[in-house]
């Protein structure tokens, strides 16, 4: 396995084959990142998503990759920060429910971008 895909988003669960699908809120799924990059998963995909907006979705897929035999803390800052940078966010407005639908359709694109940019530079090395 090159990576795994932990996500939320029903329309990801449909299509990805190595996944770890969360039941919950995207909330719920950058804390279950944060456990596996606490066993030392390493975090290849940033845990926020890419503007403002896109953190009022109620889905995300975050990409990590391989169990190492040490912990990256630089991995672990990165997503115990983005967790209290979520939750710093949602104190002032909630997840935008009545646009479900196209947030689940943006991150399921831009998570097949993400992969496709993974295997070019993956094959390269």
């Amino acid at each position: 396995m090159k990576y795994l895909v932990v996500t939320n988003n029903p329309l990801v669960e449909k299509e990805i084959e190595n996944l770890c699908f969360v039941e919950g809120s995207y909330e719920d799924v950058l804390i279950k990142v944060r456990d596996l990059v606490y066993e030392g998963v390493e975090l290849v995909s940033y845990p926020l998503g890419a503007s403002m907006r896109m953190l009022f979705s109620p889905y995300r897929s975050i990409v990590v990759g391989r169990k190492n035999r040490t912990i990256n803390f630089f991995h672990v800052e990165t997503i115990d920060n983005s967790i209290i940078n979520y939750r710093k966010t949602l104190e002032n407005r909630k997840v935008d429910w009545a646009h479900a639908d196209d947030y689940a359709l943006i991150d399921n694109e831009l998570l097949k971008s993400t992969l496709k940019d993974l295997e070019v530079n993956f094959n390269k090395n």
